[in-house]
C-alpha cells in the first residue's frame, strides 16, 4: 500500500509540476517580439534590396500564459499580462486574425502611396469595395457576411466609397429589403437583408461596421508580402524601405535602423501599442536608430486618459531603462524620417 501511495503521490507531483509549466491559462502575455529586416518582404521593379544594413519593422510577441509565464511576467517590466477581451475584444480568434490581416493590407497600401508620393513617382488609388469590419448579432447579415468580406454592390449599384453606400441605405424604409453582392473567400455571393434600427442610435441600416477597401496601382511594380505579420504599425517603416528602393538614395548607409508607427494618406505617422517592448526588441537586434511616433497629446486625450504618455516619451523611458545607446528619434510625418536620415548619414 505504501509503495502505491508513493507512486500515486509522485504521479500527482509530476502532473502539478507539468501543469505549472505547460497548462494554458485564458490570459496572454505581451512581450518584446522580433525586429525583421524589411528587404525580405519588399520587391520594387522586380528587384530586392541587396545593400548592407537593414530597415526593420518591430513586433510585439503574444504568448498564451501558463502559470510559470504568468509568474515571470509579474517581475518583468517589459512583459504585460492582458485578458483575452483586452487583446481581441468580442471577436473570436479567426475574426481577430482577419482584422489584423486587413490592418496590414491597409497599412501596406498607405505605405506604397506615401513612398511613391515622396519619391515623385506615379500611382493611383483604386476603390475595390466596402470591407466588413464587424457584423451585429441582430443584423440579418449575421451568419451570412463575415468579417473580412468585401461588399461590391447593393441592389446592383456600385459605389466609390463607403459613404455612397451609407447615403443609399439612409433613404430606405425600416424593414425594407436590399440585395447585397459580396466577395467571400474569393467567391462572389449574393444575399438579402432587412434595414434595421441600429442599437443606441436613432439611425437605421444593415448593422455592419465598414470601411473602404482600396488598392494602389503603380507604373513601377511593387510587391510586399509580410507573411503572418499583421496589424498597421509597420506602415511608416514600409514607406521608408520602398522609398529607398525607388529613389536609390543611400539613406541607410549600412546601418540597422528600426522604427514603428502607422502611416496615413497625408504622411502622418500615428501612435501604436507596445512601443516599450519594440524598443527592447530593436536594441536586441542591433539597431542604432529607432523612429518613434511623436503623437500629439491633446486636451481630448487628457480628458479621457489623464496619465497618457505619448509614444516618443514611452520609447525614451524604455531606452533609458535598458541603458541602450540606440538613438530614439521623434517623428510626426514621413518627411521627418527622410529629413533626419539625410541630415545624419553616419
Amino acid at each position: 500500500m505504501k509503495r502505491w501511495q508513493k507512486v500515486v503521490g509522485g504521479l500527482l507531483a509530476f502532473i502539478l509540476v507539468a501543469a505549472f509549466f505547460l497548462w494554458p491559462l485564458q490570459i496572454y502575455i505581451e512581450q518584446p517580439g522580433s525586429a525583421e529586416p524589411l528587404k525580405q518582404f519588399v520587391t520594387v521593379d522586380q528587384k530586392r534590396d541587396q545593400k548592407k544594413g537593414a530597415f526593420m519593422l518591430v513586433t510585439v510577441g503574444i504568448a498564451q500564459a501558463t502559470p510559470l509565464r504568468w509568474l515571470i511576467a509579474h517581475f518583468n517590466s517589459f512583459q504585460e499580462i492582458v485578458s483575452r477581451d483586452e487583446l481581441m475584444g468580442d471577436q473570436d480568434s479567426a475574426a481577430y486574425d482577419q482584422m489584423q490581416k486587413y490592418y496590414m493590407s491597409s497599412s501596406i497600401n498607405n505605405a506604397i502611396a506615401q513612398a511613391y508620393h515622396a519619391a515623385g513617382k506615379s500611382y493611383q488609388i483604386k476603390f475595390q469595395g466596402i470591407y466588413v469590419m464587424d457584423v451585429l448579432q441582430q443584423s440579418n447579415l449575421a451568419g451570412k457576411v463575415a468579417i473580412g468580406d468585401t461588399i461590391t454592390a447593393v441592389d446592383g449599384q456600385h459605389f466609390q466609397s463607403n459613404q455612397g453606400f451609407i447615403d443609399y441605405l439612409k433613404d430606405k424604409r425600416l424593414g425594407s429589403k436590399v440585395t447585397i453582392t459580396y466577395q467571400h473567400a474569393a467567391q462572389t455571393k449574393t444575399t438579402t437583408a432587412k434595414i434595421i434600427k441600429l442599437p443606441d442610435s436613432k439611425r437605421h441600416g444593415l448593422g455592419i461596421t465598414l470601411t473602404d477597401r482600396t488598392a494602389v496601382k503603380t507604373k513601377i511594380p511593387v510587391k510586399i508580402d509580410a507573411g503572418d505579420i499583421g496589424g498597421p504599425s509597420a506602415g511608416m517603416m514600409f514607406s521608408l524601405q520602398i522609398y529607398e528602393q525607388l529613389t536609390g538614395n543611400r539613406l541607410r548607409q549600412g546601418r540597422k535602423i528600426a522604427g514603428t508607427g502607422t502611416i496615413a494618406g497625408d504622411g502622418t505617422v500615428g501612435a501604436i501599442g507596445g512601443i516599450d517592448k519594440k524598443v527592447v526588441a530593436a536594441d536586441a537586434a542591433g539597431a542604432t536608430i529607432f523612429f518613434a511616433p511623436d503623437d500629439p497629446v491633446t486636451k481630448a486625450i487628457k480628458k479621457v486618459e489623464p496619465n497618457y504618455v505619448n509614444n516618443y516619451h514611452l520609447a525614451k523611458q524604455a531606452a533609458a531603462k535598458i541603458k541602450t545607446k540606440m538613438k530614439i528619434v521623434p517623428v510626426k510625418k514621413f518627411s521627418d524620417v527622410i529629413d533626419y536620415l539625410e541630415a545624419h548619414p553616419n
